[in-house]
């Protein structure tokens, strides 16, 4: 099997089942990567895992800081205790929610994913009828700010031009 193939059945895999997990898998959100396939993460009790990322994720999906998983335990195992079976995204959460399964630490947390709940399409929707309501065309709060730049900001006082402007006046006048 080509590695284009292998990446498309594995990607189809991951977005179009909703896996319940059993009694030994746990829920887990990663904390962080620790390079070579390994992740920290955390149990909805406070427990923190080294996990490992199996062969047929790597380099076909990745995770972030954030993210949840569900983790196969690995009783051998002195540092790395368990193995990533199943990454789980927004409608994964939500389908574990609604079955009761979503582990008690983690219901008060919210990605940036359930955050804004709805399809692609309703979410475009919701966008523009926001941008309908703004009463300013001239607004730039939505511009994007380079962080990376000091923030300087500009300001004349009226004192200063109202000077600048009669000596101005003096001048043509003599």
């Amino acid at each position: 099997m080509s590695q284009a193939t292998k990446r498309k059945h594995v990607v189809k895999e991951l977005l179009d089942d909703f896996v319940k997990p059993t009694e030994d898998q746990h829920i887990m959100r990663v904390l962080g990567s620790n390079g070579n396939n390994l992740h920290e993460a955390v149990t909805g009790s406070g427990e923190r895992y080294l996990v490992s990322m199996p062969t047929k994720f790597r380099k076909n999906l990745w995770i972030k800081r954030g993210d949840f998983v569900i983790v196969d335990p690995i009783k051998e195992g002195e540092k790395v205790k368990g193995e990533i079976s199943f990454i789980l995204y927004r409608d994964h959460i939500q389908y574990l929610r609604k079955l009761g399964v979503w582990p008690a630490g983690f219901q008060e947390d919210r990605t940036s994913g359930d955050r804004s709940e709805g399809t692609p399409k309703e979410r475009s929707e919701r966008k523009t009828k926001e941008e309908d309501d703004s009463d300013s065309e001239d607004d730039d709060s939505d511009l994007f700010v380079n962080t990376n730049r000091s923030t300087v900001h500009y300001s004349e006082s009226e004192e200063e031009t109202d000077e600048e402007d009669e000596e101005k006046e003096d001048e043509g006048r003599a």
